[in-house]
């Protein structure tokens, strides 16, 4: 009996690996292109960490001319949690990743549900079995968990291998007939490594790591016929033609085990390169994000808060990049994607992920592009998370696009908008249907102010018709004659001889309107409420707050 004749038994209907070495052969990519993807598995929702780890790989792709696709892991069937693999093509969409090529897309490399590649895996693992470097075990769970047991009492490394791997010196023809009694089992990978053996790996982000050889005989094809991670990866990323393999370092430990699996297939090993955590500040501490712990850690944090893709990938440019953000603040007119990423300037160490900094860059990022751009964003964001407010702005987006104007188109543009739920904050005055819904509008406002100057002004001054030159000078005079200094300097040396001076009665007027010491340009303000709102606004400004005198 031969190992081929034990690799029929098990496998008899796998083709030989010849017929998919042919059926995917090399892309035809200009050299130096990188061929990279995401591969995740549908077992919980596209975290923050996953994203980042994806945008720095797709952006290399992107830039070098090469292809960025998508296969899902989902091998492990147990842990699979219902419309997992929906949620994760719906999260790359939403994210606007451009994928070219994988799941829901098709190409000339899939089928990309690995699922759908069984008969794949194991005429490779079959082909492992004929030469000798894979077999089957035979070890029930119990077995295994008893050899664990002892592995942990004599304070021995745990896992399969050496004097541990009982199944693993069984003779061919031991094994066969195992085999055909219906006895069950799993291919382990016969491993050819030396645990004492140390080499230096190149990581095209780490630089050079070093690492011991693997020895375990890890399981390659479970008991379902379904392949282990390890082995689906390796024959994946070869018969995809994967030139990098960019993931997150806490795989840096399987780096042994991956580099075995391609050696003993006789597959020519990938670039790897392996992404630094993203951490947050936690007291005095500095920790990983965590799924569990962080809410911020889920990208649909940041879909509901209405943070828009853009704004995100240029927040993980900054700190995907360590050289990004110089760039980008001599260069504002241009967008990340004309930056040109490097492995060389990824950070090594942990990277400090803040969301104070994200939503500080989501600002901006709101400042450098188009109201109307905003506002394509602002309708559907609404649409789903806040009816009421999409309503209105539906009947008026003229009126929407006019506030989100102000300040926009000049050398210091605003800075108050760091998602869409800030613009109903920021303009929530501007609309009457959501100012009457609040009790008293005013509740915050400690000051007082003289109303028969302000209901003088708006019936008999003001005309929204006015250039803006126009408007602060009839403010001024009608200031200056009710009691107001006109000079800064007067009113300090002597305030007791004025009612306040002009930025004191403007404050009356933009306290009335906003409900707030502070907001954008005054005169933009009331020229778009309109006059006759602004006398209705100041029915309620009166009854509410009062007169000073």
């Amino acid at each position: 009996m031969t190992n081929q004749d034990l690799a029929n038994l098990l496998f008899p209907d796998a083709k030989d690996v010849s017929y998919y070495e042919e059926k995917y052969p090399e892309r035809n990519l200009k050299e130096g292109a990188i061929v990279t993807r995401f591969a995740p598995s549908p077992t919980g929702f596209v975290h923050m960490g996953s994203l980042y780890t994806t945008f720095l790989g797709y952006m290399m792709a992107k830039q070098s001319g090469g292809v960025y696709y998508l296969r899902v892991e989902d091998t492990d069937q147990k842990r699979e949690v219902e419309n997992g693999i929906e949620g994760i093509f719906n999260d790359l969409k939403a994210y606007d990743f451009e994928i070219q090529e994988g799941y829901g897309i098709g190409g000339d490399y899939g089928p990309y549900l690995q699922s759908e590649r069984k008969e794949i895996y194991q005429a490779y693992a079959k082909s492992l079995i004929a030469k000798g470097l894979a077999y089957p075990c035979f070890c029930s769970a119990e077995e295994i968990e008893e050899m664990r047991k002892v592995q942990e009492e004599s304070k021995e490394r745990i896992g399969y291998y050496g004097s541990f791997a009982n199944c693993r010196n069984l003779s061919v023809d031991e094994a066969y007939e195992k085999v055909k009694s219906g006895a069950s089992w799993v291919i382990r990978l016969k491993s050819q490594g030396d645990f004492t053996r140390r080499h230096i790996f190149h990581d095209v982000i780490k630089g050079d790591v070093e690492y011991l050889e693997n020895d375990m005989d890890i399981v390659i094809i479970k008991g379902d016929g379904l392949p282990t991670y390890h082995f689906a990866h390796a024959v994946d990323d070869h018969l995809m033609h994967t030139t990098h393999v960019i993931r997150g370092d806490e795989w840096l430990s399987s780096l042994p085990i991956h580099l075995e699996l391609f050696d003993l297939l006789g597959f020519k090993r990938p670039e790897y390169g392996h992404v630094a955590p993203l951490t947050k500040k936690d007291g005095d501490t500095i920790r990983k994000l965590s799924k569990r712990k962080d809410p911020e850690c889920s990208v649909k944090f940041y879909q509901e808060m209405g943070l828009p893709p853009e704004a995100i990938k240029l927040y993980l440019s900054m700190i995907g990049n360590t050289n990004f953000e110089e760039w980008y603040l001599a260069n504002l007119d241009k967008t990340y994607r004309d930056f040109p990423f490097s492995f060389e300037h990824m950070p090594i160490g942990g990277t400090l992920f803040d969301t104070v900094k994200m939503f500080a860059t989501a600002k901006l990022y709101f400042s450098t592009i188009s109201a109307k751009e905003i506002m394509d964003g602002l309708l559907p964001y609404t649409e789903k998370y806040d009816p009421e407010f999409y309503a209105l702005l539906k009947n008026d987006p003229d009126y929407m696009l006019a506030l989100l104007n102000i300040e926009r188109n000049c050398e210091r543009p605003r800075k108050d908008i760091g998602c869409y739920k800030d613009v109903k904050e920021e303009f929530w005055y501007m609309y009457d249907e959501l100012f009457s819904q609040k009790e008293n509008p005013y509740d915050a406002i400690t000051g007082s102010y003289y109303m028969d100057d302000i209901k003088e002004y708006l019936e008999t001054v003001y005309d929204e018709k006015d250039e803006q030159q126009d408007w602060f000078q009839k403010v001024k005079d009608f200031a200056g004659s009710h009691g107001y200094a006109t000079n800064r300097k007067d009113y300090k040396a002597n305030p007791e001889a004025f009612k306040g001076d002009v930025a004191k009665f403007c404050e009356g007027l933009r306290v009335m309107l906003t409900a707030s010491l502070m907001s954008p340009n005054l005169y933009d303000l009331l020229k778009i409420y309109g006059k006759e709102r602004l006398l209705k606004r100041f029915l309620v400004f009166r009854e509410k707050v009062g007169n000073a005198k």
